[in-house]
């Protein structure tokens, strides 16, 4: 009887997952049609939407389960019978892995933390047995040397097209080839010796759709990416060639939005962009193709594999300690954790509320590749012998509200009730200090140029970044400058952008308040040389192209054309890969 009850758990639980997956498929396959159509603000919302699938389906499925089952509190042999039955309902399913997380999310939301270990949830996968299996056809390989280089191009191209025509195929593929010879040296063979494999799907996201695949010669492997355009009128057109692992691991960044792909085979996807981009994580990859949660899942495995293979302790991260958040790192490990203070000091106004619906619309917004993804986990455990007392004194001090500790001795946990995970930077502050302090001129107008341009394409996409401090924007190893403290971040319509009235009299002169009326949401852009960039050496490199940013005219332009629905164009990849001499930014 119990095994039955077990199974039919287990079914719902399937169903649950199987009903999100369709739902998923459904919204990711219209893609296509937005990118056809242009429906550039449809594109936006559909991210959006699709963003909250997971959680919705969840809830929907945990309420179906706790109701129908009157579950209140954990049956020990019930539940062990109900995850076997269920790994068992997963022997011929083609995405197991992203299942198991959909169970765990369920039993998690039903049962308390003391329950999270693997004899009750899939804290370690059984997905590997797709590595025993036959690999699904994700790929279609191309062999130039019978039909030639240029009709094997264009083949390609047009198995990939939308139903709106090339404005002139033949000419881009002309400029393709010659980029490749230029930039791709594996490739500089005979014809014979050369083979493509092309992903059988688009990666679409925001205006771009992106072909994915490798060149194979005897010289060795090269990645590459093409980007494909919509001209808005009519016409298709090849953008950009990307043929490097580092330059294609930042069009998959973390600052970016998620594509939209319409493969239903993640794990061999996952594995086979992982090839491509060998820096890229399973965890990254993952959430770069809209599966967020299996990103966490897989994030969260590497991570306890990290503990155990390190003896590092966790401490306070490098910067100014913020007004907000308190953040901590694990020098071994390449990420923060952050956790929202008890209290704010007072220029603060807001509450935890205000901070987590914050993180939630960077998450459902168009991050523009200028904000950090952050990965939000609940009830999380850590080894208390791995913090440091200084680490321990400031969580105690700053949030004793959401820390406990469990068990006792060398296996004594800290559990954090609620916390971000975010990838590690050097703080933007710390970065130009190192570079004045070695006279590194160049990295200094660099990162100011990074500066602005981050700042300049956050409100192109309608986002106010409000507290434009230094320390709230970090360097990436590639050198890009992100912004990652959103307790200020607003939509753009809510500020009121205005000129600085000029001091007249002495009084106003030497005042030490402001002698004129400030309201909430007043923002005085010239400040940012004062506030932000009061260093003479960062306020001159930032002038050279940013002279603009200290204008109330140039944001009010701004405000005005968001508020038209006229975006800016920002694609992950710098001008030098483009196919065309064209003048939009990136």
């Amino acid at each position: 009887m119990k095994n039955e009850l077990a199974l039919t758990i287990a079914s719902r639980i399937i169903n649950g997952f199987d009903r999100h997956i369709a739902l998923f498929i459904e919204i990711t396959q219209s893609a296509r049609e937005r990118f056809q159509q242009c429906q550039w603000n449809e594109v936006h919302r559909s991210s959006r939407a699709r963003t909250n699938f997971y959680d919705q389906r969840v809830n929907e499925t945990f309420n179906e389960i706790k109701d129908d089952f009157s579950i209140n509190v954990l049956d020990d042999a019930l539940w062990q019978q109900v995850k076997a039955s269920y790994s068992d309902l997963l022997t011929n399913h083609n995405q197991p892995e992203l299942a198991e997380t959909f169970y765990n999310s369920v039993f998690c939301h039903l049962f308390e933390r003391k329950y999270y270990h693997n004899g009750y949830i899939f804290v370690e996968s059984t997905a590997h047995r797709l590595d025993d299996k036959a690999a699904p056809k994700i790929y279609t390989s191309y062999k130039p040397a019978v039909l030639g280089l240029k009709q094997t191009i264009c083949d390609i191209m047009n198995s990939h097209r939308t139903i709106i025509p090339f404005e002139d195929l033949d000419k881009d593929v002309d400029a393709l080839i010659s980029a490749f010879r230029r930039k791709a040296h594996k490739t500089r063979v005979k014809l014979e010796d050369l083979q493509f494999d092309i992903l059988d799907f688009t990666f679409y996201r925001n205006k771009g759709a992106y072909l994915i695949g490798r060149v194979l010669s005897p010289a060795g492997e090269t990645p590459f990416i093409v980007a494909v355009l919509n001209n808005e009128k009519g016409g298709l057109y090849l953008d950009a060639l990307i043929t490097d692992s580092e330059s294609m691991a930042v069009v998959f960044g973390f600052a970016r939005a998620y594509f939209f792909v319409d493969c239903q085979h993640p794990y061999a996807l996952v594995n086979f962009l992982q090839g491509l981009m060998p820096h890229k994580t399973k965890a990254d990859l993952y959430s770069a193709i809209g599966f967020h949660k299996q990103g966490k899942t897989q994030f969260y495995r590497d991570f306890l594999n990290h503990l155990e293979h390190s003896n590092d302790q966790f401490e306070l991260a490098a910067g100014i300690k913020g007004m907000v958040m308190s953040v901590f790192t694990l020098p071994s490990y390449p990420y923060v954790f952050k956790i929202i203070k008890d209290k704010f000091a007072p220029s603060k106004n807001m509450t935890k509320k205000d901070v987590k619906g914050k993180y939630r619309l960077v998450k459902l917004h168009d991050r523009v590749g200028r904000m950090a993804d952050t990965m939000e986990y609940s009830e999380v455990a850590f080894p208390k012998a791995r913090f440091n007392e200084e680490l321990l004194a400031e969580l105690e001090k700053v949030a004793p509200s959401i820390i406990r500790y469990e068990g006792e001795g060398e296996n004594e946990l800290l559990i954090i009730e609620h916390l971000y995970i975010e990838r590690r930077m050097v703080p933007l502050n710390l970065y130009l200090m190192d570079a004045l302090k070695n006279k590194a001129q160049e990295k200094i107008n660099e990162a100011m140029f990074g500066y602005g341009e981050a700042i300049k394409q956050l409100i192109s996409a309608d986002i106010f970044p409000g507290d434009m401090l230094l320390k709230n924007f970090g360097v990436t190893r590639h050198g890009r400058v992100i912004f990652y403290d959103y307790d200020e971040i607003t939509y753009m319509n809510e500020v009121n952008f205005r000129i600085k009235p000029k001091a007249v009299t002495e009084e106003q002169m030497y005042a030490a308040e402001p002698w004129y009326s400030v309201m909430p949401g007043d923002m005085f852009p010239e400040e940012l040389a004062t506030f932000a960039l009061a260093n003479p050496a960062y306020l001159k490199a930032f002038k050279i192209h940013h002279q603009d940013l200290l204008t109330a005219a140039y944001w009010q332009q701004c405000q005005q054309d968001v508020a038209n629905g006229i975006y800016k164009d920002v694609f992950p990849y710098p001008n030098e890969y483009r196919l065309k001499s064209l003048t939009t930014e990136t």
